[in-house]
């Protein structure tokens, strides 16, 4: 379980992120994240994954209060969290399988697991053929995808995905989803921040629209807000 308890963030006097974040996020679900630019998507995941701490409220994750990690232990929390964003940072002149590797090398993961764990992950997602090609060579859907794999090879509970499909074409971008829903089936929890409401749209899961740095909707289904962009 993820909640945030009244979780504000303010930048400066200027700036007020969130404002009274409240928000329950249960084992195992898919959440979409929606809303415009400036609306607090991006600073509700960097106080998620420890980026940034909030001026006032709670985040807890598994029970644990987030506010009362200690700076050394953060680098092992954020070991249980699988994060995919929108500008991939892969490491360009690595191969494929190097780059989702490297991930499970910083664990200090034994050789013969690391072979086995990224051989899955690319095949999962369709990607083994291309293991040994680097990554400057790749399309970027398929970039995509080495970032979606090295998200999972250290099997995280938790996926969080930042604008994922915002460098690649719309097929592409469903198809990346589609890979989330999957893995969302097998009990990881996925959170999604997206402009894209016509992909929303194509998944019938939760999602909630932030505006201002306040949480305006909570929805199964997004029907009303095709004016977010």
């Amino acid at each position: 379980m993820i909640e945030f308890r009244n979780v504000v963030k303010v930048y400066n006097k200027n700036n007020r992120a969130l404002e009274g974040l409240n928000l329950k996020i249960p084992d195992g679900q898919f959440l979409f994240v929606v809303g415009a630019s400036g609306s607090g998507k991006s600073t509700m995941l960097k106080i998620l994954t420890k980026e940034e701490d909030c001026t006032t409220g709670k985040i807890y994750v598994n029970g644990v209060n987030l506010n009362n990690i200690p700076k050394r232990k953060i680098p092992y929390y954020r070991r249980s969290l699988g994060i995919v964003f929108q500008d991939f940072r892969l490491i360009e002149k690595m191969t494929v399988y190097d780059n989702v590797a490297f991930a499970m090398h910083v664990i200090g993961a034994h050789p013969r697991e690391i072979e086995s764990r990224v051989d899955y992950v690319l095949n999962l997602v369709d990607l083994r053929r291309k293991s040994r090609s680097k990554v400057c060579e790749l399309s970027g859907g398929e970039k995509q995808r080495v970032g979606l794999a090295r998200a999972l090879v250290n099997n995280p509970g938790i996926i969080i995905a930042d604008e994922p499909t915002g460098n690649i074409d719309p097929e592409m971008s469903y198809d990346i989803v589609n890979l989330l829903s999957n893995i969302n089936k097998c009990g990881t929890t996925i959170i999604m921040v997206t402009h894209d409401i016509s992909l929303v749209k194509m998944f019938n899961y939760r999602v909630v629209e932030l505006s201002n740095g306040v949480l305006r909707n909570d929805t199964d289904n997004l029907t009303h807000t095709e004016e977010v962009v």
